[in-house]
C-alpha cells in the first residue's frame, strides 16, 4: 500500500531522514523488494545494468556495517568544513539539523530495520571524468528511484557515505568483491514517525538556471 501521492508531491517532500526514522518497526521484505524492483527501472549507461543492491537485515550484520560507518564518520577529513559559499547558502538552523541528524544517526545506525548498499560493477579510481560519470550516472538514478519509492510506502531513507572511507572494509563485511564492484552509499531504511513531510528551503531557482551560458 502506498501513500497516494502525486508525482509532484512525491518529487518536492521525499527528504533525508534521521531522526523520523522508526527504529522499533520492521520493515517487510516485500517492500523492500518492490522498492528494487521500481529502482532497477532507472537509466542505466548502454543499458549494461551493472547496479547490486546489498541489503541488510540482520542484525550482527548491522552492526558491523554500523561500526564501518561510524570510524569512516569519525576518520579525519570525513566532515570537511564547507566552502565560504556553501555556508552563505545554507542557514545556520539547518546545517544543525544536519549534524544532529548525523549524531543521531551515529548512535542508532544499528537499530535502523534496514541498511542498503548500492553498488555497481567497475571501479572509478583515478579514471577520467567521462568514465566516472558513466558508471556513477548507471547507479544515482536508480537509488534515487529506490528512493523515491520508499517514500511512496511510508518509509524514511537518507543518503550516506561513512562506508566509503573503509570502503574495503565495508567490502569484507558484506562479501562484495571489492576489485570489481564498487559501493556508491549506505542508505538507512525505515517506516517514518508520521508522514508529513514537506518540501525543503531551497536557494531561489534565479540562482541555479542559467540559460544559454552559464
Amino acid at each position: 500500500m502506498t501513500l497516494g501521492l502525486s508525482s509532484d508531491q512525491l518529487l518536492s517532500t521525499t527528504r533525508a531522514v534521521r531522526h523520523r526514522l522508526d527504529l522499533t518497526r520492521p520493515v517487510p521484505r516485500r517492500l523492500l523488494e518492490e522498492c528494487v524492483d521500481l529502482a532497477v527501472q532507472a537509466p542505466t549507461g548502454r543499458n549494461r545494468q551493472r547496479w547490486h543492491f546489498v541489503i541488510v537485515t540482520d542484525p550482527d550484520r548491522r552492526a558491523a556495517l554500523a561500526d564501518v560507518w561510524r570510524a569512516g564518520v569519525s576518520a579525519p577529513g570525513a566532515s570537511e568544513p564547507l566552502p565560504a559559499r556553501d555556508v552563505r547558502r545554507a542557514s545556520v538552523a539547518r546545517m544543525d539539523r544536519v549534524y544532529s541528524g548525523t549524531a543521531h544517526l551515529y548512535e542508532h545506525l544499528h537499530e535502523v530495520p534496514a541498511l542498503v548498499v548500492p553498488c555497481v560493477e567497475g571501479r572509478t579510481d583515478d579514471a577520467p571524468v567521462l568514465r566516472q560519470a558513466g558508471t556513477w550516472g548507471s547507479i544515482l538514478p536508480a537509488v534515487w528511484s529506490f528512493m523515491l519509492a520508499a517514500r511512496a510506502r511510508g518509509l524514511g531513507t537518507c543518503w550516506t557515505t561513512g562506508n566509503l572511507v573503509h570502503e574495503r572494509e565495508s567490502a569484507r563485511v558484506l562479501g562484495i568483491p571489492y576489485e570489481d564492484v564498487m559501493q556508491a552509499a549506505l542508505i538507512p531504511v525505515a517506516y517514518t514517525l508520521g508522514t508529513d513531510f514537506r518540501p525543503a528551503g531551497r536557494i531561489p531557482r534565479e540562482r541555479v538556471l542559467h540559460w544559454e551560458e552559464f
